[in-house]
């Protein structure tokens, strides 16, 4: 008999699960989904004990988000997957980020007199969907390394989406909190909110046929169906609406939509190897540039959550942001210098200007072999992502990180689903000085992102860690701090995890509200280092694999801060 063990703890409290079992004598590997929410890790579960891989698995998963999780993901939204074949051995990168309208330009978020338009003004309505990738991207890693039909993976949404659901108390309040900009959109309003204008209440068993009508043309004709047909029209419809801040969207571009497969950014970190995503996402590079510039002090050796490690860990972010905002763009427009960016002795030469006694008082990018630079432009990015980590009964690992940008992205739904805001990740402001930014809008051009879905492997080449978070763009700092978390500090991977958080984009640090880490303020400041304490939502999810002889064990975590769980697979 195989013995199955699993700690399970209430739903914004840190989810746990272990298993363990010899897979190599039983030939059966064990599998385990960490996802946002447990109706979309029960829907992954079930696709795995029916024989599905983890590609089949994350269809099922983002299906079901897309229903109980519409504020952070969705098939109206893009996404980045990572996916580790076990039987050969390599690691695969599909891109599923949107991207904009053929007819947009760098204009796109300027008004009249050629001034950047508000956020808001700029992201509610159709002017910032982009084309969505979704379901492009996972068509395409399921016809490499899918084992179930297509149409199968869709029924556990199909079932949700006509039976209902209960609203969790996140998900009221997420809406509540979102209510005056879902008023906006009638069409929005009338499934979000009561007759009103309020938050359904949470427990409010929530149905939604026209998601489920919409899955089930998806399920039986592929893609085809989402891109074309009844489902692009009620897209371009919504997105061209005039009362709705149109945008530039045809039936054209939803057609030509392409998903990408791209090549693993793999780089040592230590003794382990770390493989993520390439650009678009500027989430892989700043992260490995974040590792290899650590990797020359011994981190191991210093207290976590202590001042040392987290002014280190600041100042190699700032180091990494400031790159990230002069050279990273979409590869088809911009030419990254990623390998120059990652160059062991570049990073080491970044590395020697921190100093672990005072904090740098002013961070520009570097120069990076092969590099030409642009001007820095960072553009704001929303919080409301989502991601999940699967292992399979064959061993596969897969990592997937989505999104449709800010809470209920554009506020617009068309089919039954959110439509993205994701061209607010472009910079409004193309040009400074005259020169162009690489961040900037661009006709069939993806924005830039921070997605940052990442599997780790040990020496002898075996994934020992998937992980990924949403977070805008604190999403690199969230998964590097775990990471470093687990692999130098050796902390279990639920308290990696759930570790208070130290964060910087910019010049500044933000420490995590209401946790140990404010009580670094004053330590970081006598430092060098100016200080703001803020909330910072993220959403880990991890599955750490660990092998003795035969056996294989799976730890999956669920960050605290989010209703997420880990579930085991039969």
């Amino acid at each position: 008999m195989i013995s199955w063990k699993t700690l399970r703890l209430p739903a914004l409290a840190l989810a746990l699960a272990m298993l363990c079992l010899p897979a190599l004598a039983q030939g059966r590997h064990p599998a385990m989904v960490a996802a946002a929410h447990p109706l979309a890790a029960e829907a992954g579960t079930q696709i795995l004990e029916a024989g599905g891989t983890a590609v089949d698995a994350a269809v099922a998963v983002q299906a079901v988000l897309g229903l109980v999780e519409p504020q952070s993901s969705g098939i109206g939204g893009g996404a980045f997957l990572l996916y580790y074949d076990a039987e050969s051995g390599q690691t695969y990168a599909y891109d599923g980020r949107e991207t904009a309208p053929a007819a947009a330009d760098e204009t796109l978020f300027l008004d009249a007199n050629g001034q950047p338009l508000p956020f808001f003004q700029a992201g509610i309505g159709g002017r910032a969907v982009g084309v969505p990738g979704v379901i492009a991207m996972l068509e395409m890693a399921h016809a490499a390394h899918g084992a179930l039909p297509w149409g199968d993976l869709f029924q556990s949404a199909i079932r949700l989406s006509k039976d209902g659901f209960k609203l969790s108390e996140r998900y009221a309040q997420s809406v509540d909190r979102m209510a005056r900009v879902l008023t906006q959109v009638p069409a929005t309003a009338r499934y979000f909110l009561d007759d009103q204008g309020r938050a359904l209440p949470a427990g409010h068993l929530q149905k939604n046929p026209e998601y489920a009508h919409t899955l089930t043309l998806i399920a039986e004709g592929g893609a085809r169906a989402f891109y074309t047909g009844p489902i692009a029209k009620a897209i371009v419809e919504a997105v061209t609406n005039p009362a709705t801040n149109p945008g530039r969207m045809t039936l054209e571009d939803l057609a030509g939509y392409k998903a990408v497969a791209r090549q693993a950014l793999c780089r040592p970190y230590r003794e382990d190897t770390v493989c993520t995503m390439p650009p678009p996402t500027s989430g892989g590079v700043t992260s490995l540039q974040i590792l290899g510039m650590l990797e020359h002090f011994d981190l191991a050796t210093m207290e976590p959550g202590g001042a040392g490690l987290a002014h280190l860990f600041t100042e190699a972010s700032r180091l990494a942001y400031a790159d990230r905002a002069a050279y990273i763009g979409d590869p088809a427009f911009v030419a990254v210098p990623v390998e120059g960016m990652l160059d062991r002795d570049y990073l080491a030469g970044r590395a020697r200007l921190i100093d672990p006694a005072r904090a740098m008082a002013r961070v520009s990018a570097g120069t990076p072999p092969g590099s030409t630079p642009h001007p820095p432009a960072v553009a704001p990015e929303g919080q409301h992502t989502t991601h999940f980590s699967i292992v399979d009964h064959e061993g596969n690992v897969l990592a997937m990180t989505s999104s449709v940008q800010i809470p209920y992205g554009s506020g617009l739904m068309a089919a039954g689903f959110i439509l993205n805001n994701e061209l607010t990740d472009f910079e409004t402001v193309p040009r400074q000085n005259g020169v162009p930014v690489a961040n900037r809008p661009e006709g069939g051009k993806r924005p830039r992102s921070s997605m940052d879905p990442t599997i780790v492997f040990d020496a002898d080449n075996r994934p020992i860690l998937t992980i990924g978070s949403p977070g805008g763009a604190r999403i690199i700092g969230y998964v590097t701090q775990a990471l470093i978390g687990y692999l130098d500090s050796g902390l279990p991977l639920d308290e990696a995890l759930a570790q208070p958080h130290v964060n910087s984009t910019t010049d500044a640090v933000t420490l995590e509200t209401g946790t140990p880490a404010v009580e670094l303020k004053e330590p970081l400041e006598a430092l060098g280092h100016k200080v703001q304490i803020r909330d910072m939502d993220s959403g880990l999810q991890a599955i750490a694999l660990d092998y003795e002889g035969d056996t294989v064990t799976l730890t999956g975590a669920a960050d605290p801060r989010r209703e997420g769980v880990a579930l085991e697979a039969p």
